[in-house]
């Protein structure tokens, strides 16, 4: 497993979204506005969450984790991007394009894990609401939120151990903006069918298994909603998991496209990395402040504190 095996090709050549220096001036202006709107939203975010008193409950435990997973996602990602749009030399070492490699596997998977947690969450205080307390505890919070940060961690070691092992020895290039594991395959001398298998086995275990239970959880709450009679009630109930479902279909949506889609370096990949690593990433805090009026209300109050207390 040593990383001497990678002496033939010390670094990756990032090719990007563009060559031309005039749309890569005007890519890093719009992506870096994206990226601190990324970081604004987040931080903002995890600021009311840690501050207000009312959103001290599991369901905002949660998202402040899967706020903070968005931000180690960029911080993996975009901002060599961003260094990439204004740098003539758009190259990447080998150990940092792995190690690239392993935070995308090990946030992903750790969101995908939250995802199906949360959606368990809202099981709960929609189907049993009078049991919410008694079955959704801090310290099963506290399992679940672990335990998804231990399992994807997991995952990360059994994808990025075998590509450690690989020589690279053909084409530097590779045709992204950052480095995954599909477009490291093509550049390898070294035969990739059991790294794919491995790559495809557990992504498709991972990927499965949160996203049955999320389908899970979401026709037992369907099944009660339907049998609310009071409309106000189905409404409460529906704005409860709207902006989660919105979250899950974005994320799993654009990761199908990405990691499910034969490598063929065609501009649509592109598309659905931009998609996956930058858009889901950006949109997540606005779906769960702009789509949530608790947090909303949290946000004015956050405010008005700050406020109150700079003025004196």
């Amino acid at each position: 497993m040593a990383l001497g095996n990678h002496s033939a090709i010390s670094a990756f050549i990032l090719l990007g979204l563009s060559a031309d220096p005039h749309i890569q001036a005007l890519l890093f202006a719009l992506f870096l506005m994206i990226y601190l709107q990324i970081l604004l939203g987040i931080l903002t975010l995890l600021l009311v969450i840690r501050a207000d008193s009312c959103l001290h409950n599991p369901m905002y435990f949660f998202l402040s984790h899967l706020s903070f997973l968005d931000l180690c996602f960029n911080l993996a990602t975009v901002h060599k991007l961003l260094e990439n749009l204004l740098s003539q030399r758009k190259t990447i070492s080998v150990q940092g394009c792995l190690a690239q490699v392993f935070f995308v596997f090990d946030s992903g998977g750790t969101e995908a894990c939250l995802l199906s947690v949360m959606a368990y969450d809202h099981y709960v205080a929609i189907c049993h609401p009078l049991l919410y307390g008694q079955k959704v505890t801090n310290k099963l919070c506290n399992g679940q939120v672990w335990g998804s940060w231990g399992l994807a961690f997991l995952d990360a070691c059994i994808n990025i151990l075998p590509a450690m092992s690989l020589d690279f020895c053909k084409d530097q290039s590779i045709p992204q903006y950052s480095c995954e594991l599909p477009s490291l395959f093509p550049l390898s001398c070294s035969d990739v069918s059991k790294n794919f298998t491995i790559q495809l086995c557990y992504s498709l275990l991972h990927g499965l298994v949160t996203c049955v239970l999320i389908v899970c959880s979401y026709t037992l709450i369907v099944s009660t909603m339907l049998s609310i009679s009071s409309s106000s009630g189905r409404s409460k109930a529906f704005s409860t998991c709207s902006s989660h479902l919105t979250a899950v279909l974005l994320f799993y949506g654009s990761a199908f496209l990405r990691y499910f889609t034969p490598t063929s370096g065609s501009p649509l990949e592109l598309v659905f990395s931009v998609l996956y690593g930058v858009v889901t990433p950006l949109v997540n805090p606005l779906i769960y402040s702009l789509k949530n009026n608790e947090v909303k209300a949290a946000v004015r109050r956050t405010f008005r504190k700050y406020h109150q207390y700079f003025r004196s």
